[in-house]
């Protein structure tokens, strides 16, 4: 019989958006390209795009193998997806995960303090 999801409990295409947008993020985070990212996983380019759109669903095997070439466990995919789909359905903006790499990339760490305190101080106004 067919029951109705509560409002508060995320339907499975919110899910399927959300495990894209973790993958995205945590691809650019880590420099790959969707092209690295296919070849990695033996996929298509296209089929790695979709995976990441969340036009495809992402199987149990396929995301296994996109944790362990990204060296994160499966949970990392689910991690905060209650309050992700709340706030916002579309993700991390990707001005923020390319700060994110950015930054990582810096190997002064009297310039990442630097930043760190700029930042801090336009935020705080």
């Amino acid at each position: 019989m067919y029951q109705e999801l509560p409002a508060s409990e995320p339907s499975n295409q919110q899910v399927d958006k959300y495990v894209a947008n973790r993958i995205r993020e945590r691809r650019i985070a880590l420099g790959f390209t969707q092209q690295m990212l296919a070849q990695r996983i033996k996929v298509t380019y296209q089929q790695a795009q979709k995976y990441e759109r969340g036009t495809n669903r992402v199987t149990a095997g396929r995301l296994f193998e996109i944790a362990r070439v990204m060296g994160v466990p499966v949970s990392y995919f689910y991690e905060g997806i209650e309050q992700g789909i709340e706030a916002d359905e579309t993700g991390p903006k990707r001005h923020h995960m390319d700060l994110v790499r950015n930054f990582s990339r810096i190997e002064n760490a009297k310039h990442q303090l630097a930043l760190r305190q700029l930042c801090r101080t336009l935020a705080d106004g």
